[in-house]
């Protein structure tokens, strides 16, 4: 686990928005996140970006419609979407309402 933590680490994308806008992105933080949640530390996986662990049980959940065709398995994926969304643009917004903070 560690060696496939260390390749993550040394291997992370970088942000287009955050290198030539100088704005954080919905989506930023992901990649820390999870290397986080890797780690073990659910509580700064949670600061780094909220909407991870929703997202990965939207992934999870979708895959196991695809395999076994779950019973209002559509219903229950549009509404782990909404989840993850409002879950992202909440965070982003705050995130930018505290970065704008800094200059007033």
């Amino acid at each position: 686990m560690d060696r496939l933590i260390n390749w993550l680490q040394n291997h992370m994308l970088q942000c287009a928005s955050k290198k030539y806008l100088h704005i954080e992105c919905p989506g930023c933080g992901l990649q820390r996140s999870f290397i986080a949640l890797l780690k073990g530390d659910v509580i700064h996986s949670l600061k780094l970006n909220a909407s991870l662990i929703p997202l990965l049980l939207l992934i999870g959940t979708l895959v196991i419609h695809l395999s076994f065709k779950i019973k209002n398995g559509a219903k229950i994926l549009l509404y782990l979407q909404v989840v993850v969304c409002v879950i992202m643009l909440v965070q982003y917004f705050i995130k930018q309402y505290f970065w704008l903070s800094k200059f007033v």
